[in-house]
């Protein structure tokens, strides 16, 4: 498949690829038979993990050489030197001869390459030897380049690897032990996913990547997002035993890389990993996957064709006039192609690709990974930032500042009950667990009297999760902790010193009043509550439905101050044009005091239930009208960043929770932290490893500065190439020979393409980086129609020059008229640069950095040995009188001087870009 041009990261998303693709496959789930041609399961693998559905968990592991607590270590090492790392083919870099080819094959060296052919065909040698010439030195400065940038790539990928959590025999060696019992026993180690073998048992929670094919052996209330397999848009709940027949894809005890838990825990066996996956197998047979042309790519591709479009255009016109008013078709042919070849602007790739290259190095110093190179332009032209608040404008350094009974007294009950409900949950730890247990770690001892029976896992719907725990005396203890509302909405009484009272109307007005007084002082409240079940029952299953007629013990209040850093970030932010606007599912109060703790007016918080009456339309207007967001679930924040991108937003997303991975997806730049959740990274576009709004000022600046050195060198490429080609219709129509021999243009392209390498090298203005930058295909057009004719007016001063001071008005004396043309086209293409790249007075105002001004001087002092020295008879130029020498500063500088008059005139009539 086509290569995508300018994506020099692609081996950090091809799996994110895959899924993309994976999930327009229709595989026929849900009793549908599949589409004639659509993906399957190959029969070897469909028959493997149909017969581990059917097979006793005790009896799969067994077979796999594995038991009740995990893969003996020893035997996994050996596993994996003989199979290998858990990774699927498309993820390899390529062969250096076929990352030759993708730099090469590109619209333009394909051009180029047909017109050396026909040259060669011709027997135009010397024309030959310029465009091949042209066309390796594109080639291959765009190969060493993105071979620098993967290699660094696979430097920094190191730094930001999916682990997976896998069980290991507690004593060090594996024991015979009951499945459940040493499921319990085992403990938990990290692994990268790279390391994973057949025959490990995996832990599994809410937000974690299924790292290989797996056959669930325990399961809590866990829900499982297929669609990148499926398309089916609704999670799917999996359990240990199958409950039907069926496909693998449809089996309810079976688990595919690629896919991601939404909710719940499990234990799974690992059956398949690395191409031996349906994932990887699916890998092997689609080949490399396209990404989908992004915003970026189209911008480019919209200039280059315009471009290639005005070539195709131009160079008949040139040979149907040099060809009438000449005589000579042959002549007038060459001529033809020598233009086609100076107005195919074949640097365009490797300028993009070194700029952006350029903006990934600088970003990763800063301790940001680039995953997708076109994210450093998003970065450039997002206008709206969308950020969750925790971690980002706080600390992340949360702590238990009050454990109270509903009433707001102290409470050693509640903290106890959290401490055990913390202590025992499976699921997805978060900082508020980690506050509870470091907070409460003298209840440790206390704790270990209750034994877990077994816990219901949070989701975002129900916003609570719950444990059940066993005393001594084999009463059986739910409790359960999670917002306010939610837990109120379950609980049926509360508890007041030793007695439960009825919850009425005053009763809840007066709890809520409490909890609000915390959450206005900047605390994070979350209740506390608890239900009895008597001893003697034999239970050993409980779900959500067991979450009724609670009784609340009270509440557990944290602290998570705002940064420092957050106010200087927030105001640099907006001082280039950056609106932040604050996206969370925390409550209205919390999230009030730390907006104005940091700088940020709330003004009026709209919350996830206004939402929720809102129409597409009505809500468009209301992401304009306001900057906070609170009690938004993960659908709530991805209808926010949609709708900002209907209104014209680029918009970013800051996000590194499972609540965040629709949002980071539906943004045009998803970004998230190295610490995130497995699926809020691999649905990111940039990686930090630093959780910091200055780190994200700094890369707005790096995005617009990388867009600034691209739109110079197609700006520049667009106006010359428009002077170029006016200048030789009017030598075409009136000159009785040619203005320049298609060698001359050759050469003269040749050295003006050389002398553009430094561009991403170059400085930008401060006043570009303000505001954010966009492509605007009408400003292109109109800039080359008013810069283009500037260099025209003095080519026709030089053909003046020529024709009356020196004489060369006849053919006899075409040489020396071409020479100086020569000379003065490539002198005024070199400068044509420094006269665009800012919109102050070029060398005095604003100086270019010193690769392209040394660029500069070496190719136009070159330009003008070319003619003056011992090569001037091959190039069929030759040696032009002092008196020219004097002339030629005094074109230059009034062609600077036109320039930058008209330059000022554009700017404030059209603005500057």
């Amino acid at each position: 498949m086509t290569h995508t041009l300018y994506t020099l990261f692609e081996n950090f998303l091809r799996s994110r690829h895959l899924l993309r693709h994976f999930a327009r496959w229709p595989l026929g789930l849900g009793g549908k038979s599949p589409a004639p041609g659509s993906a399957q399961l190959p029969r070897r693998i469909e028959e493997v993990l149909l017969h581990a559905s059917r097979a006793d968990a005790e009896e799969l592991l067994l077979q796999h050489g594995s038991g009740s607590e995990g893969l003996d270590p020893g035997r996994a090492q050996a596993l994996r030197a003989k199979l290998g790392a858990n990774e699927v083919p498309h993820e390899k870099p390529l062969p250096a001869w076929l990352h030759l080819w993708q730099c090469f094959r590109n619209p333009f060296n394909l051009l180029l390459s047909a017109l050396a052919l026909i040259s060669w065909l011709t027997e135009d040698l010397k024309a030959t030897v310029v465009i091949t010439t042209m066309v390796a030195v594109s080639t291959l400065l765009r190969f060493v380049q993105e071979l620098r940038s993967n290699q660094a790539a696979d430097r920094l990928r190191a730094m930001v690897s999916n682990t997976a959590t896998v069980l290991r025999p507690a004593a060090g060696a594996r024991r015979e032990l009951p499945l459940e019992q040493g499921l319990a026993a085992a403990r938990r180690v990290e692994l990268p996913m790279r390391e994973l073998v057949p025959g490990e048992l995996v832990a599994l929670s809410a937000g974690d990547m299924i790292p290989a094919d797996c056959r669930l052996v325990a399961a809590k209330d866990l829900f499982v997002s297929q669609s990148a397999l499926t398309g089916e848009a609704l999670p799917v709940e999996k359990f240990a035993q199958t409950r039907g027949e069926g496909p693998a894809l449809e089996r309810d005890n079976l688990l595919f890389m690629g896919t991601n838990v939404v909710s719940g825990s499990a234990v799974a066996l690992v059956l398949h990993t690395g191409e031996r996956t349906f994932f990887g197998a699916l890998a092997q047979r689609l080949g490399r996957v396209e990404r989908g042309t992004t915003a970026f790519q189209a911008g480019i591709n919209r200039v280059s064709w315009v471009l290639i479009r005005f070539m195709l255009v131009m160079a008949p016109l040139v040979l149907l006039i040099n060809g009438f008013t000449k005589g000579d078709w042959w002549e007038a042919a060459l001529f033809a192609l020598s233009i086609a070849v100076g107005l195919t602007p074949e640097m365009l790739p490797m300028i993009v690709t070194a700029t952006l290259a350029k903006g990934a190095v600088f970003m990763a110093r800063r301790q940001v990974i680039v995953k997708r190179l076109e994210a450093i332009h998003n970065f450039g032209a997002m206008d709206v930032l969308c950020t969750d608040k925790t971690g980002t404008l706080t600390q992340d350094r949360i702590a238990l500042e009050r454990h109270t009974n509903a009433w707001g007294e102290p409470a050693q009950h509640v903290l106890e009950l959290a401490y055990l409900n913390s202590r025992h949950q499976t699921g997805l730890k978060n900082l508020l667990d980690l506050a509870v247990l470091q907070h409460g770690h003298a209840l440790r001892a206390e704790a270990q009297a209750w034994e877990k029976v077994d816990e219901v896992p949070f989701d975002f719907a129900r916003r609570r999760m719950s444990v059940v725990v066993a005393g001594a005396d084999g009463e059986h203890l739910l409790i359960c902790k999670g917002a306010l509302e939610e837990m109120l909405a379950v609980c049926s009484h509360v508890e007041r010193a030793d007695r439960q009272v009825a919850l009425g109307p005053e009763l809840l007005a007066q709890i809520r009043s409490v909890a609000t007084e915390l959450n206005r002082q900047g605390l994070r409240v979350v209740a506390v509550a608890s239900r009895r079940f008597a001893a003697g029952q034999g239970r050993s299953a409980y779900g959500v439905a067991d979450e009724q007629g609670l009784t609340l013990a009270g509440y557990i209040a944290f602290l998570d101050p705002a940064k420092d850093s957050t106010a200087p970030a927030l105001r640099a932010l907006a001082h280039h044009g950056v609106t932040v606007k604050v996206l969370t599912g925390d409550n209205e109060w919390v999230t009030r005091k730390v907006c104005e703790d940091v700088g940020l007016t709330p003004g009026e918080v709209v919350l996830g239930q206004d939402l929720e009456r809102a129409d597409d339309l009505q809500l468009r207007r209301l992401v304009e009208q306001h900057q906070v967001f609170a009690k938004l679930t993960p659908a709530h924040k991805e209808r926010i960043v949609r709708a900002l991108h209907d209104n014209g937003h680029v918009v970013g997303f800051m996000g590194d929770g499972i609540n965040d991975a629709p949002a980071l997806r539906a943004a045009d730049i998803g970004i998230s932290v190295d610490s995130a959740v497995d699926v809020a990274k691999e649905s990111a576009d940039i990686i930090l490893l630093e959780k910091s709004l200055m780190v994200l000022e700094q890369g707005v600046i790096e995005g617009r500065r990388t867009f600034a050195n691209m739109l110079k060198y197609i700006k520049m490429t667009a106006s010359s190439n428009f002077g170029n080609v006016f200048s030789v219709l009017v030598a075409s129509a009136f000159l009785p020979f040619l203005p320049m021999l298609p060698l001359h243009l050759l050469v003269q392209n040749l050295l003006y393409d050389i002398s553009q390498i430094a561009i991403p090298f170059d400085r930008v203005d401060e006043e570009f980086l303000q505001r954010p930058q966009r492509w605007d295909p009408a400003d292109l057009g109109r800039f080359m129609v008013f810069f283009g004719p500037i260099s025209s007016v003095f080519d026709i001063a030089t053909y003046a020059l020529m024709w009356f001071v020196f004489g060369a008005n006849t053919p006899e004396q075409q040489t020396l008229f071409q020479s100086g043309w020569f000379v003065v086209g490539l002198l005024t293409q070199t400068l044509i640069v420094h006269m665009i790249r800012t919109r102050r007075l070029p060398f005095v105002q604003s100086m270019a950095a010193a690769p392209l001004l040394a660029m500069t001087v070496l190719i136009a002092a070159l330009g003008i040995f070319l003619p003056m020295g011992p090569l001037a008879s091959g190039l069929r130029l030759q040696a032009l009188p002092p008196l020219y020498f004097a002339f030629l500063p005094l074109i230059l500088l009034a062609y600077m001087g036109l320039t930058q008059s008209v330059k000022g005139w554009y700017a404030r009539r059209f603005g500057w870009q």
